[in-house]
Order: structure tokens, then sequence, then C-alpha cells
């Protein structure tokens, strides 16, 4: 979604995301993207009809819900690095724990560069309802936070790998929430094999002229 015109707040978020993903490739500074899915748990009231020669499997239209999930993404674009963790629930201490996952993946990294949405659970004061005051300012201090503009979700590379993972893996219907943990974990272990990088060529300067009408405008 794209806001409305000469958003000078949207442009702003969306120049420093740009920049950031110009950085050249720097072990020492890694940077990663990061976003979370929701997920239906649903189960088959019908044993489906499998595929056949000519004919893709059926499965009815009746279905039980078993209840939701949340799966975490984080990926590392220039390294062809994933992460990924599902969860019962989306909530600040959720994101802490996952935050403090993401930091023990780069033990050695000076600092994390972490680009992710401006959701309110996407905040350092997530880390103190999650940790103790110590801990929770040790991990903040791991990480510079990179936010993406409201209704700039597609600037956030975690998204892309989202998208892929749902297409490739989650396209189904999965009823439980250890199903669901076996199917990612075997997704990340073959995209981390494959090592699918994403090529991000967008810049400011092509936001500049293939998205003028964001920018507000000088009276010259």
């Amino acid at each position: 979604m794209i806001p409305p015109a000469a958003n000078a707040e949207f442009v702003a978020a969306m120049e420093r995301v740009l920049d950031v993903y110009r950085r050249p490739y720097n072990v020492a500074v890694p940077v990663v993207c990061m976003d979370e899915t929701p997920r239906q748990l649903i189960r088959e009231t019908r044993t489906p009809l499998p595929a056949r020669p000519g004919q893709l499997a059926r499965h009815d239209y009746e279905y039980e819900r078993c209840g939701v999930a949340n799966v975490f993404m984080a990926t590392e674009p220039l390294a062809g690095k994933r992460m990924t963790k599902v969860t019962e629930r989306k909530c600040k201490v959720d994101w802490a724990q996952f935050l403090r996952d993401i930091a023990e993946r780069y033990p050695d990294a000076e600092n994390i560069t972490l680009v992710m949405d401006n959701l309110n659970t996407h905040s350092p004061g997530a880390l103190y309802e999650a940790f103790p005051p110590e801990q929770a300012k040790a991990l903040w201090d791991r990480f510079e936070f990179v936010y993406t503009p409201k209704h700039g979700s597609w600037l956030n590379v975690a998204e892309i790998e989202l998208n892929v993972m749902i297409s490739q893996c989650l396209a189904r219907r999965i009823d439980t929430i250890e199903q669901l943990r076996e199917e990612v974990s075997a997704w990340q272990a073959r995209r981390d094999q494959l090592q699918a990088k994403v090529n991000w060529q967008f810049t400011a300067e092509d936001a500049r002229i293939k998205l003028k009408r964001l920018y507000p405008t000088f009276d010259v």
C-alpha cells in the first residue's frame, strides 16, 4: 500500500531504509530484516482426494479451526541466511525473546542493524517487559533499530521471505503448532542450504523519480 501524495514522514523513513540497503556486506555490522505473520491452524474434516494425473488434490470446503500461531522471520539478505521461530502468540515478550535469539545468532557482531515495521510490539520498552533492566539494556545496545514507514511494509525484505515461505511451505491446511514448527524448520534448512539471497536494487534516487508524487513540492 502506497500512502497519499506529499507525505514527508513516509519518504524520510523510506529513504532511511533504502540507504541501509545500500551498505556493503559487513560481517561485523550485519543488516537483518525482521517480520512476522499470523497463521491459522486448520484441520481437515474429511479426507482429501489425492492428486491424479491431470488433476490436483481436492479438499472439502469444510474445515475445523484449531487456533492460531505466529511465525517470526529474520533474514540477512546479503548473506543468504534466515531465522524462523513459531510461537503461540505475537506479543511484546515474544518479540523481545526473538530479538535475544537474533543477538545470540551474531555473538561476534559489533552491532546489528535491524529493519522492521513500527508495530507497537517492536519497541525498546518490550525488552524491559521481558528481561531484567541490565539484560534489557545490554540487548538493546546490540541493535540499531530502523523502522519502515507506515504503509511501507513492502520495504522490508523479511516480508519477501515470508511470502516465499508461505507459497512454498504453508499454502495448505496445517492443524497443529508442532506440525507448523516442523514444516517451517524444514523450509528454512532448505532455503539456507540454497543460500537464497535478495538482490535489492531500488534506491532513494529511484524513489525520487518513480514515487515523485510522495515528495512535497516546492515553489521555485
